[in-house]
C-alpha cells in the first residue's frame, strides 16, 4: 500500500491541505493545473459574481467531459510545457555558441 503524503494545494486562489499517495502526488498537481487554468479561462469568458460561479463552471464542464478528452488536454499541455522548456534551452545554447 502507498504511504500517504500531506501536500498543499491551491484551487482558485483557496489553499488547501491534503494527504495523496505518493504514486498520485504528480497527477493530482497536474490534474490541479488543468482546473486552476480552466477556472481562470471561464473567468476571462464568461460574468460571474466571485471564485465560487468559475468553479461550479469548471466542475459543470469537468462531468460532462469524456475522460479520455481530459486526459489528452492534461497531456497536451505537458507536452507545450516541455516544449517551450526545450525551446529555452536551444535559445541559451545558441545564445552561448553566438556570444563572442
Amino acid at each position: 500500500m502507498d504511504e500517504l503524503i500531506p501536500i498543499s494545494i491551491t484551487i482558485a486562489d483557496r489553499n488547501f491541505r491534503i494527504k495523496v499517495a505518493t504514486t498520485d502526488e504528480e497527477a493530482v498537481r497536474k490534474t490541479l493545473k488543468f482546473v486552476n487554468d480552466k477556472v481562470l479561462e471561464f473567468k476571462g469568458n464568461f460574468a460571474g459574481k466571485d471564485m465560487q460561479d468559475y468553479i461550479s463552471m469548471v466542475l459543470i464542464w469537468f462531468a460532462t467531459q469524456p475522460n479520455e478528452e481530459v486526459r489528452k488536454q492534461i497531456a497536451a499541455d505537458d507536452l507545450e510545457q516541455d516544449l517551450h522548456r526545450l525551446e529555452l534551452l536551444l535559445d541559451k545554447g545558441l545564445m552561448a555558441v553566438t556570444t563572442p
